[in-house]
């Protein structure tokens, strides 16, 4: 199923890079070798994201409960898959209140892995297995770690996790919508590799594209477009007015190349299937 215009890829950095694009039942296009696994970096909060949320969804936790404190200020679960709980990017670093500023925080995640881990009665790896990763039947996909960063899986997999975000099944559609649509607006902040947004728009647990430019999913996917990208060169966006999606991995971790080639991707990608 590979396609000329994924091929594209091949003149890139990475020696090993593989892509995809699907829409809401079955992939449409795919190049490289979309069965070899590899590391996810930090896409793979938006999967640990989707496990919280399902917690949520089964009543282990809620949203809007505290789920510790910033100086005097308490921040909720909301605010950590937002990143909007004035938490630093790593432990010990400088805080803020919460819903001050977009500060991206893998330190916020961790925590969000150890309430569910707590709430459940499984660690989160196990978690994640059961009530995302062996539903939609991801069984190259493993977390040996943080749950800001330590999955790895193949493009296949991802595929497939695109179409539970453009069909969802797992998740409730209100609490999906509300997943993937801008929570705490208005928040100015650094979207790594990028530099500083204003506003940075997210969800609980994905990027909103908005009206970010220069941006990484390119000019031609709608503004409602939610995603993530990892710093092994990991990327997945879904553009729901389309109803396509589409993913990458790679064996370089994310540098020019990307920032150069993934824009003129998403283009040619929205161009030919949307």
């Amino acid at each position: 199923m590979s396609d000329d215009v994924l091929a594209r890829v091949d003149r890139w950095e990475p020696e090993t890079i593989a892509v995809g694009v699907t829409d809401a039942t079955a992939t449409v296009a795919a190049h490289g070798p979309t069965d070899q696994v590899l590391t996810f970096a930090s896409l793979t909060k938006p999967l640990a994201a989707y496990a919280t949320l399902i917690a949520a969804q089964d009543g282990l936790l809620h949203l809007d409960e505290p789920a510790g404190q910033v100086d005097d200020h308490t921040f909720t679960v909301r605010h950590l898959l937002a990143h909007a709980s004035g938490l630093p990017p790593e432990p010990d670093g400088p805080t803020t209140e919460p819903e001050h500023r977009r500060v991206y925080s893998n330190h916020g995640y961790d925590l969000l892995g150890d309430l569910v881990a707590e709430r459940s009665g499984l660690s989160f790896a196990d978690h994640l297995d059961i009530e995302v990763l062996q539903p939609l039947g991801m069984r190259d996909t493993h977390l040996s770690g943080s749950p800001a960063h330590a999955a790895e899986g193949t493009v296949e997999d991802l595929l497939r996790f695109a179409r539970e975000l453009l069909s969802p099944e797992l998740l409730d559609e209100d609490l999906h919508r509300t997943a993937t649509s801008v929570a705490f607006p208005g928040l100015d902040g650094v979207l790594p590799g990028y530099g500083r947004q204003g506003p940075n728009d997210w969800g609980l647990g994905f990027e909103i594209k908005a009206d970010k430019r220069p941006h990484w999913t390119g000019d031609k996917v709608d503004p409602s477009t939610f995603g993530h990208f990892g710093r092994s060169g990991s990327y997945l966006w879904v553009d729901p007015t389309l109803g396509l999606a589409s993913v990458g991995l790679a064996d370089r971790d994310f540098d020019r190349w990307a920032i150069e080639g993934w824009p003129g991707l998403c283009d040619a990608i929205v161009e030919t299937y949307g």
